[in-house]
């Protein structure tokens, strides 16, 4: 079993047993209650192969995943929907552990949320669904048990998951589970999963986490937090490793019931501008369908959510999901896949943003340097100006849709600004700057 992950000297990459390390993780919330162990082996297998390091699960029922054969609970509950947190399941947290104990004989790190927003007073998620609000005097118990049962796996710790800190009650609670957390797992990393589009990180939390992760979401008018948000965690003092823990997923319905699927480009865009925006430690990929473990012919999950109203399908109202079995081999993850290999062949450099050499097209494109070599995501195609004198440097631009293409471009000084030329592809592109040997 590898040792848990840590951030790098330069406060921006990640080690795992002193090597350089890429988070690239695979959101597989409802795990634990929704996936049978052969289910479990051929996933990790999959994941494994296309070359997935880190598994974002939760230790706890993910509020609004889908309906499962079979469904294993943490508490006792009269409905499969509350409970009794006084009463918690062993044979739950049994299977979980062998669960992570074979994912991690895999190879892979596990990134455990500890209380997802919905167990938590005064969150959104605790307002469409009350009924499932941990109470304070069982919060010290359920988290000794998730400590005590996956502490072993030296796992990152999600103190939160997809929260927000705008209340007092939230952030009290907050505050608890990660003194529990670091009482009852020490040494080991933590972070906070936020809700999205958000960069509310209270000063507190932000020492108390290891890492920063945000999430740009799945809302189509808000996607360009995967950078706007990098470029916010990436000032935050002390320094610490960035992470897109959730960007848009593929296939995922756009949110508030919009019509529209977020499609491999867009979920790739997303990598990159996060990538190059200063979250450069790693990133997240979610398949619609995987997250939540959607099966064939199996009917949305439903609950009531204020008295009064009718009943409700779980989460945000986003399109149905295809089943798990295609949604795990969307063509996306290869994308992803492929920024991990192309990232740890730099070393596992650094990436620092240098946003001022482009003279137009920002901020959808996204430029930092790697050393001496500077990259380029480019969104759209077209000639892209520089600002200065770039002649001592060859140009190449790298397909991203699937191909891994590389051809030269021209570099063209005109007066003060040095025009790249137009790359032959029919989607994005990675534009790589190399100096001239002799500069």
């Amino acid at each position: 079993m590898h040792g848990p992950i840590a951030a790098a000297p330069d406060g921006r990459t990640l080690l795992r047993d002193g090597a350089p390390f890429f988070w690239l993780a695979d959101t597989c919330w409802s795990a634990f209650t929704s996936i049978s162990d052969r289910e479990w082996e051929d996933y990790l297998d999959l994941r494994a192969e296309q070359g997935f390091t880190v598994l974002q699960l939760n230790t706890l029922a993910q509020w609004d995943r889908c309906n499962a054969p079979g469904d294993r609970h943490p508490f006792a509950t009269p409905d499969g929907i509350c409970y009794d947190f006084t009463r918690p399941d062993p044979a739950y947290f049994a299977h979980a552990r062998a669960m992570c104990r074979t994912a991690v004989e895999k190879g892979f790190t596990l990134a455990l949320v500890v209380m997802w927003c919905n167990y938590v007073p005064d969150t959104w998620a605790a307002r469409i669904f009350p009924e499932n609000v941990m109470p304070e005097d069982c919060v010290e118990p359920v988290v000794r048990t998730i400590c005590e049962n996956f502490r072993e796996f030296a796992p990152v710790w999600i103190v939160s998951g997809d929260t927000d800190f705008k209340s007092e009650a939230a952030c009290t609670r907050y505050r608890q589970v990660t003194e529990l957390v670091e009482q009852y797992a020490p040494g080991l990393p933590k972070a906070y999963h936020i809700c999205g589009r958000s960069d509310d990180l209270p000063d507190w939390f932000a020492r108390h986490a290891d890492f920063y992760l945000y999430q740009s979401g799945h809302n189509r008018a808000g996607q360009d937090c995967a950078f706007t948000l990098a470029e916010h965690f990436a000032a935050l003092q002390p320094r610490r490793p960035v992470i897109n823990s959730e960007p848009c997923y593929e296939q995922m319905g756009y949110s508030h019931k919009e019509y529209g699927r977020f499609r491999r480009q867009e979920t790739r865009r997303a990598l990159w501008q996060s990538l190059l925006a200063g979250a450069c430690a790693g990133i997240t990929y979610g398949a619609h369908g995987v997250w939540n473990w959607q099966r064939e012919g199996v009917p949305a999950r439903k609950l009531v959510r204020v008295p009064g109203q009718p009943p409700a399908t779980f989460g945000e109202g986003f399109l149905r999901a295809l089943p798990w079995e295609r949604a795990v081999r969307f063509p996306g993850a290869a994308d992803y896949a492929f920024a991990r290999q192309f990232m740890l062949q730099g070393g596992g450099e650094a990436l620092v943003p240098c946003q001022e050499i482009l003279a137009a097209y920002a901020p959808q494109v996204r430029a930092a340097r790697r050393g001496r070599q500077v990259l380029i995501y480019l969104p759209v195609n077209a000639p892209l100006p520089l600002q200065g004198d770039w002649s001592g440097y060859t140009a190449t631009a790298l397909d991203l849709n699937g191909t891994a293409a590389r051809v030269p471009l021209t570099v063209d000084l005109q007066q003060e600004q040095t025009l790249l030329g137009m790359h032959p592809f029919y989607e994005d592109a990675l534009l790589i700057l190399q100096p001239k040997q002799g500069n």
